[in-house]
């Protein structure tokens, strides 16, 4: 079967196109940007990709067209799909009807954290011998691939994102997957473009809980308010909460600021049956919300049989996905780090993080406000106090961003820079860049290829 994806290079329809390839489909498609890491990885895969939108993409003929949820009426290719009468699926649809049916099926989702937990889980299950098949929206570096089918009697992970589904079905992508292991992390307003209010984004959570069978887990954020309003609407299915609270049956104690080493308690049941464990996690991330995301992942193994000694040790092993906290390379001792925090909570915490870690040197935050929510300006407010634990915060106005970071910069609680033009912004930060700096860029989108710009330029400026 010949399978075409509109929207191919979006981080959860590129791992859609890798799974259709590895069941033996002819898999081709379009999308209007091309860059990697997603774009390398499927032209690896022997997936043909094609730059832009036209109905000319469409042949030959393809038996299946996947529409990505960025893609609406009035886009050409989607166009000629309805006007031609090709048939035409969801992405959430396609692998809920094609990968999904006889697996038991772990979700993670959550505003924050989805990708690293998915994978860290998905590392937990494959240390333990399982060959656990996921999709995963980035590239953990322990698999080298976004996606995969796995063995076919393996659960299956899936990163579930709270998103709208297609032009077609409004729906929250995580609907469709009806998991046996639901990880919920975390719940803040974030996709001001698709959801009013906090209030609905909890209702399409609750959606997701009412498809978890009631011999399967709920595994829940301790410490979230808009979680608790969520089970407080109804749920069918054992819950276990994770996080730091005293009588939660899975809770963390750093044993390290910065979060590189930290206790593990698992305490749950009664009488005979009754678990009592602990285990000790020294690993290479930092950051309270990673060692949180460890926790629910450790939670989610557990549930498939993994034991909380052989999950601890597992994590020593663990490789942050690409983009998150991923350094890009070192130059004269300045390091340029790589994030895909686009919100202001996720901001906060990478920084905080990478403060705690930070022995020596300054931290300089470089930040391109670009996803939907950033577009419409619903966070606005909340901008300028994320960059508190940066030394230096530099703002990129992206084009299609029609309100102006000036009066972010101003009311930044750290000195502050506004740039328009990305050979500026790399110039002023190699002018400012010394020896033990950490250079951490954040930003959702390929923001213009600046991590080897910066580089490259540092190379000059720096090195021998």
């Amino acid at each position: 079967m010949h399978v075409h994806i509109l929207g191919i290079c979006g981080t959860f329809m590129g791992s859609l196109a890798l799974l259709a390839r590895e069941l033996g489909h002819t898999v081709s498609g379009s999308d209007a940007g091309v860059y990697p890491p997603m774009s390398t990885q499927l032209e690896e895969a022997g997936i043909a990709l094609c730059e832009g939108y036209a109905p000319a993409n469409l042949e030959p003929r393809p038996d299946l067209v996947v529409i990505g949820n960025a893609l609406s009426r009035g886009n050409p290719e989607v166009e000629a799909v309805l006007d031609l009468g090709l048939p035409y699926v969801s992405g959430p649809q396609w692998l809920a009807e094609q990968v999904l049916p006889g697996r038991r099926v772990i979700a993670v989702a959550g505003t924050h954290g989805k990708t690293t937990t998915a994978s860290l889980v998905a590392w937990l299950l494959e240390s333990a011998g399982l060959a656990p098949g996921f999709l995963i929206g980035g590239v953990p570096r322990n698999f080298g691939v976004s996606a995969r089918l796995g063995a076919p009697d393996a659960p299956f992970v899936v990163e579930a994102d709270e998103y709208d589904t297609a032009f077609f079905d409004k729906r929250s992508k995580f609907v469709h997957y009806r998991p046996e292991i639901a990880v919920l992390g975390n719940l803040e307003f974030d996709h001001a473009d698709i959801f009013e209010d906090l209030a609905a984004i909890e209702r399409q959570f609750h959606h997701l809980v009412r498809t978890v069978p009631g011999r399967g887990r709920l595994l829940v954020a301790d410490g979230e308010p808009a979680l608790d309003r969520v089970l407080d609407m109804g749920a069918w299915t054992p819950v276990a909460r994770f996080g730091e609270a005293a009588q939660s049956p899975w809770r963390l104690e750093l044993e390290r600021e910065d979060a590189s080493r930290f206790r593990v308690i698992h305490q749950e049941g009664e009488g005979a049956g009754r678990i009592d464990e602990d285990a000790v996690v020294d690993w290479p991330l930092t950051g309270a919300y990673n060692a949180r995301n460890a926790l629910a992942a450790l939670a989610a193994a557990h549930a498939c049989g993994v034991d909380l000694a052989r999950g601890a040790a597992a994590l020593s092993r663990f490789e942050t996905p690409r983009r998150r906290q991923e350094l890009r390379g070192e130059v004269a001792g300045i390091q340029v780090i790589d994030d895909f925090a686009h919100h202001p909570t996720a901001i906060a915490a990478t920084l905080a993080g990478l403060r705690a870690a930070t022995a020596r040197g300054r931290l300089l935050a470089v930040i391109e406000p670009r996803s939907n929510t950033m577009r419409l300006g619903s966070l606005r407010d909340r901008l300028a106090g994320c960059v508190a634990a940066a030394d230096l915060a530099y703002w990129y106005q992206p084009a299609g961003l029609d309100w102006s970071l000036a009066p972010v910069v101003e009311a930044s609680p750290v000195p502050g820079q506004l740039a328009q033009d990305l050979d500026a912004l790399v110039a002023a930060l190699v002018a400012e860049a010394r020896p033990y700096d950490r250079i951490v860029v954040m930003s959702n989108g390929g923001f213009g290829g600046i991590h080897e710009k910066l580089l490259a330029a540092l190379e000059v400026a720096h090195g021998e």
